[in-house]
């Protein structure tokens, strides 16, 4: 990567002295703990490039965040910034172990409370964007609604869109969304466990409202690697993202009937020996010269250029 970072100083609103900088990166993740770590990791990537990344959230997802990632401590990464920012209060009813959703429906008070998060957002996005060439927001795909207004008005601020799930998971719902009507040629597998009761019709009801907000991104970030998901992200090349606003998750008995195919039968020998080459494969990846390296190169280059 080649980015010249300036060492310049400027005189901030408040009398300080403010380093100016050639692009920030915004982490704005969704208040749950797969969303927050995989925002958090990407920070760690990014700031690798020596780029200062904002890692933007409550004190309490904030704090989840960093006790509970593994293998590295982000307090001792200068340029990963952590904003504790308020929100508004709220009450969360407790968990019902015996409803018939898997979803915890308890959690959306609190999903919803994160939505408040614009005001303070947008005071940063501005601070930041007074000192750096360019403003970089990186954010989870079910929180694009709180910063859209500061997007569009603010020259210097992109905006790109994190996806969570797979590209096999995206892939489907664009296939399901028209019909199963295009020729996949077997890339879904068969039996696809049913998305009923995974999800409370409000949670769904979110989920809809933040794609209206994603056609004023630059473009689109996902958590995969070619290695595994090549055929996927392949697919997804070819297609437009005008589709169903769905998500999904996997069923108990589906890993259920795959940890029994894996522990005792010829197959599950063959199954071990292809995670055992995929794993190799994904290693290799993430070396240099590696697809997954070049890659996330080419995005570092393509948002500082």
């Amino acid at each position: 990567m080649t980015t010249n970072h300036q060492d310049n100083q400027n005189h901030g609103q408040n009398g300080l002295q403010v380093k100016e900088q050639e692009v920030v990166v915004v982490m704005v993740p969704f208040p749950a703990q797969g969303h927050l770590n995989q925002l958090l990791q990407l920070s760690r990537l990014v700031s690798s490039y020596n780029i200062p990344v904002h890692y933007v959230g409550t004190a309490s997802h904030n704090l989840q965040a960093k006790v509970r990632v593994h293998g590295w401590n982000p307090l001792n990464i200068f340029n990963i910034h952590f904003h504790d920012f308020e929100i508004p209060p709220f009450v969360s009813s407790p968990p019902d172990a015996n409803g018939t959703c898997k979803f915890p429906p308890h959690l959306q008070t609190c999903f919803n409370a994160s939505k408040q998060l614009g005001h303070p957002l947008a005071q940063l996005l501005v601070q930041l964007s007074s000192t750096a060439r360019k403003v970089i927001v990186i954010h989870d795909s079910l929180m694009g609604s709180v910063l859209i207004q500061e997007v569009r008005v603010i020259p210097n601020v992109e905006s790109y869109c994190f996806h969570s799930v797979s590209a096999f998971s995206i892939y489907l719902y664009i296939w399901e969304s028209m019909g199963k009507s295009i020729d996949v040629n077997d890339a879904i597998p068969k039996d696809i466990p049913s998305l009923e009761d995974c999800f409370t019709k409000e949670f769904l009801d979110s989920i809809s409202s933040e794609y209206d907000y994603r056609k004023f991104n630059s473009g689109n970030v996902y958590n995969t690697c070619r290695v595994i998901e090549s055929a996927y992200m392949d697919l997804l090349d070819r297609e437009t993202m005008d589709w169903a606003h769905r998500q999904e998750i996997v069923t108990s008995n589906m890993v259920e009937t795959a940890v029994t195919r894996l522990m005792a039968s010829k197959e599950g020998d063959e199954m071990r020996n292809r995670a055992a080459e995929l794993g190799r494969q994904v290693r290799q990846s993430m070396r240099e010269g590696g697809v997954s390296c070049t890659e996330f190169n080419s995005f570092v280059a393509h948002i500082t250029r």
